[in-house]
């Protein structure tokens, strides 16, 4: 059941309606966002987050921004549909061969950046960022992004959480069990996702056109905060995702300096971390360290988009047709290059290399199937801070002792930056190698029945769903249905009895998974869901003719009906 409850904020005098939503709901439990309207007029969203200043600040941003993010996406599909068609290959920029020679660093951290051992993910739920920030971990990532599905509700309180959370105000009484959640003496330091450049936000319009997602999030997050972190001995500091070129770099790096004159805070306050979560843009991640060096702090590497954005930008070629989803693994020739590159060009600059994420839950019930995942995620930890990197990201609490005890084990200093990984020679073809492995018909299940179950949620506004121990978000639902896509376009031949995979047999497949989903959360849940809507637009999209760029940008407008607002 949604849970709606009115307040006052006691740091911001804030009248706002939260939006109350567990991190980890299992299947039947989460709310459903489908009947949040925007029954509260303008007048009440000026008085919370959308001050007149604050709207100010953002069309600002916008009339400067919104024509070059434009500009930057249609070369991004100008450039995928050459390479995906052959025309172009990808490969390090001869144009830009001086940066990647010559001998210079970015801007040194800041002291709550210089050690990043464990770093924790989750969306901006009130409980969410109060277990995130006292989890033990060094850093938590309030994600706007690919663990938030942007309902308007959700954009909202996101920003009033945020807001509270900075003024260390924030708290959640459990109406369920009574229990009360505050923070401890003690926290992670924030760092914010705001959405990517491709995402807009329909809800407010300049000129009559939706204004870009990522000026709406990173805009409001630092007008509202900067100022207050910055007086407290932190700063406003951001994740960048979905970058797939050092331009897109650029254009942050001339955001971030607009807004730290706009907000007369020192040039290099706000600090970035960029995730290398595109295959284009492991061949330029010097290039885009050198376009943020004032802001930029390190890079990291997203695992679960860039293996999405490998499908995507060989989605054409017959020869790069991926096995199961769970045999693409860190160990693949392609990942490993692709991590250690990230390594040695992070520590020759000075900057931070933050490992990728591990997915995995703790399993309740079962300590021998719990122990072999435990068994998964240290193995994964290990490998990395032997690879040298400086950190790494987990999605859930209870991974963070683990991740800690073995980067405290293998890490005693501050960071790696010392281990320049000149051993390290990735090249072209190492990161475009493709994939080994099998293709199955229970890989093709998994698939479809991951998939489908994550966007119903997220259909519903829950943009973060735990399904067989695993944590999924956005990311990993792309590579479920881009998967698909790619081998019913290219009829791949199913290893273990060998069925071609087509419309045909994916229809037979939706409806059999179907069948054991509602076996699993029971059919008054499937009944009230959104599952009908899920599994049309599951099947649409790994039957389209072309790959869709993103599955959230496609569904976008049934997360709700709520009017837009001009900020004009």
């Amino acid at each position: 059941m949604l849970v709606l409850r009115s307040r006052t904020s006691t740091s911001s005098g804030f009248r706002i309606v939260e939006v109350m939503r567990p991190l980890a709901s299992p299947p039947g439990k989460e709310p459903d966002l489908r009947t949040t309207r925007a029954s509260s007029p303008l007048a009440t969203w000026q008085s919370t987050v959308l001050t007149e200043a604050a709207r100010g600040f953002v069309a600002d941003l916008a009339r400067r921004f919104a024509a070059p993010i434009a500009e930057l996406l249609s070369r991004r599909a100008e450039r995928r549909a050459r390479i995906a068609t052959g025309a172009e290959r990808l490969d390090f920029l001869a144009a830009s061969a001086d940066v990647r020679i010559r001998d210079w660093s970015v801007a040194p951290a800041p002291q709550d950046l210089q050690r990043r051992a464990v770093e924790i993910t989750g969306p901006t739920d009130r409980k969410m960022m109060i277990n995130a920030l006292n989890s033990g971990a060094d850093v938590f990532m309030a994600d706007l992004e690919d663990s938030s599905a942007p309902t308007w509700a959700n954009v909202l309180s996101g920003q009033v959480n945020l807001y509270d959370a900075v003024r260390r105000t924030i708290s959640w009484d459990d109406p369920d069990t009574g229990k009360a959640y505050r923070l401890n003496d003690r926290t992670a330091t924030l760092i914010v996702r705001p959405r990517g450049l491709h995402l807009v936000e329909r809800h407010l319009l300049l000129d009559g056109s939706p204004v870009p997602g990522a000026l709406v999030d990173a805009g409001l997050f630092l007008f509202h905060n900067a100022h207050e972190l910055i007086a407290r001995g932190t700063g406003p500091y951001l994740y960048l995702p979905k970058l797939e070129s050092h331009r897109e770099a650029r254009l942050w790096n001339e955001v971030l300096t607009y807004a730290e004159s706009a907000l007369r805070i020192p040039h290099g306050a706000v600090k970035a971390t960029v995730l290398i979560e595109t295959l284009p843009a492991a061949f330029e991640m010097d290039e885009i360290l050198w376009e943020l060096r004032d802001h930029i702090v390190g890079l990291n590497c997203g695992r679960w988009d860039y293996i999405f954005s490998f499908i995507k930008y060989r989605s054409l070629d017959p020869n790069a047709v991926l096995p199961d989803r769970s045999q693409v693994t860190m160990e693949q020739p392609c990942m490993r290059a692709y991590t250690q590159l990230a390594v040695k060009t992070c520590h020759r600059r000075g900057a931070h290399a933050i490992g990728g994420m591990a997915a995995q839950i703790p399993i309740k019930g079962d300590a021998d199937a719990n122990e072999k995942a435990l068994a998964r995620v240290r193995a994964d930890k290990l490998r990395e801070v032997k690879d040298g990197h400086d950190g790494t990201w987990v999605a859930h609490p209870g991974l963070v002792p683990i991740a800690r005890e073995i980067f405290d084990a293998y890490m005693p200093g501050l960071n790696q930056l010392a281990r320049t990984r000149d051993d390290v020679h990735s090249t072209a073809a190492d990161l475009l190698r493709v994939p080994t492995g099998t293709r199955t018909k229970e890989g093709l299940r998994h698939n479809v029945r991951v998939g489908i179950q994550y966007i119903e949620a997220w259909l519903r506004g829950v943009g973060c769903v735990p399904l067989y121990h695993l944590m999924e978000d956005a990311a990993t639902a792309e590579i479920s249905r881009a998967q698909v896509w790619q081998w019913i376009h290219h009829r791949a031949r199913l290893d273990d009895n060998g069925e071609i995979v087509d419309a045909a047999l994916l229809d037979r497949v939706v409806d059999e998974e179907m069948a054991r989903i509602t076996s699993e959360i029971g059919e008054q849940r499937v009944r009230g869901g959104r599952f009908v809507e899920a599994c049309t637009f599951f099947k649409q999209l790994a039957t389209a003719d072309t790959l869709a760029d993103f599955l959230t940008s496609a569904a976008y407008t049934a997360l709700d009906d709520i009017p837009p607002i001009d900020i004009d």
